[in-house]
């Protein structure tokens, strides 16, 4: 408890402090130039209009990746658990590898393939008679590119929990289902998805709150850009910390951050109670 309070809620505290000041360069230059401001910074991010942008980018990003990501995971263990399946250990590593690579190094790769000329996508695309897509210079394209880069990049890790969760459901429930003349989508959906309840709340707790700190993609791939289409909460904290030094500011966005995330914590848990999940 001792470590945990010295290296996170002593931080944090810190941080929460520094949010009610104008803490900027000059005030790192000299502690004499700092003021507290109270809530001053608060009222003029909600004020900021590029600020609810970043807002506004970062829940498309949870919204439409984060189902993306569970479906893709949920159906990767499915395959990966059925009779069919074989090799069973080389495929989860294989699935499993893009989790433990590095994520600048592979995003640097995606930026090639999804190069508006050059690239191995537009190329494929090129070859059925589509057009080529400008992916990351497009500000309609761009959200989508990273969404299918940060699925691709993260499904491997809750394939490995729905994994488990399968592993768990009692295969008596299967051959009861199979005896009643259940087909395979009925097995799925009243004693499969049931089974998996419990990991699909956690599931689905973990990513929404991994895809809320969106930075590292749009930071390497497109800057934030085109036109301000990919600039998400973290990626806007972090021009205002360490590009404006404006770091009071930038303390304020990271607790209207948690204060997001905690809400949307806190009514999925709600739902689930209400479900019987929990």
């Amino acid at each position: 408890m001792a470590i945990i309070g010295l290296f996170f809620f002593l931080p944090v505290a810190a941080a929460f402090v520094l949010s009610l000041t104008d803490f900027d360069i000059y005030a790192l230059a000299d502690l004499g130039n700092l003021r507290f401001v109270g809530l001053r910074n608060y009222g003029e991010l909600l004020a900021n209009p590029l600020f609810w942008q970043a807002v506004a980018n970062t829940l498309y990003f949870v919204v439409v990746g984060v189902p993306l990501s569970i479906a893709a995971s949920l159906g990767a263990a499915l395959l990966l658990e059925s009779r069919l399946a074989r090799f069973k250990g080389f495929f989860r590593t294989a699935l499993f590898a893009p989790v433990v690579t590095t994520l600048v190094a592979v995003a640097v790769i995606w930026r090639y393939l999804l190069h508006a000329r050059y690239g191995l996508i537009n190329y494929g695309l090129s070859e059925i008679g589509v057009r080529p897509v400008d992916w990351l210079g497009d500000p309609h394209w761009a959200m989508p590119a990273i969404i299918l880069f940060a699925v691709w990049k993260n499904f491997g890790y809750n394939m490995i929990i729905f994994v488990a969760g399968l592993q768990t459901i009692p295969e008596d429930l299967y051959e009861a289902a199979r005896i009643d003349g259940a087909s395979s989508l009925r097995r799925f959906w009243h004693v499969t998805l049931p089974g998996l309840a419990p990991v699909v709340l956690l599931v689905s707790l973990l990513t929404i709150a991994g895809y809320l700190q969106l930075f590292a993609e749009p930071y390497v791939m497109t800057q934030g850009g085109p036109a301000q289409s990919t600039v998400s909460v973290l990626y806007f904290m972090y021009e205002q910390g360490f590009k404006w030094w404006s770091l009071g500011t930038a303390s304020a966005v990271a607790f209207l951050l948690f204060a997001m995330m905690l809400i949307v914590t806190v009514v999925q848990l709600a739902i689930a109670r209400r479900r019987g999940v929990l």
